[in-house]
């Protein structure tokens, strides 16, 4: 049995002069909504995410870059309650 999951990401494609001129509106995208603002230039296109949004692409390449750790993930992901050690901080 196969599970695929999809994560969906609503992606707004502006230029330039329209990024400039609704600035504020974007941002609030970004942040309130967690909207992905590609801006494209003559130069290339730029990304605006919100910071929330940065830190867990950091986080999850950060616990990506351990040896194992994805294995440990999933095996904890799919163990029970019960099956849990208990731990104290």
């Amino acid at each position: 049995m196969y599970v695929i999951m999809y994560l969906v990401i609503y992606m707004s494609n502006i230029n330039a002069t329209n990024f400039r001129a609704n600035l504020f509106e974007y941002l609030d995208m970004a942040v309130s909504y967690g909207d992905v603002i590609n801006i494209s230039t003559k130069n290339g296109n730029a990304i605006v995410i919100s910071e929330d949004d940065y830190k867990g692409l950091l986080e999850t390449l950060y616990l990506s870059s351990i040896p194992g750790m994805e294995e440990k993930l999933l095996q904890g992901k799919n163990e029970t309650i019960d099956e849990c050690e208990e731990f104290e901080w």
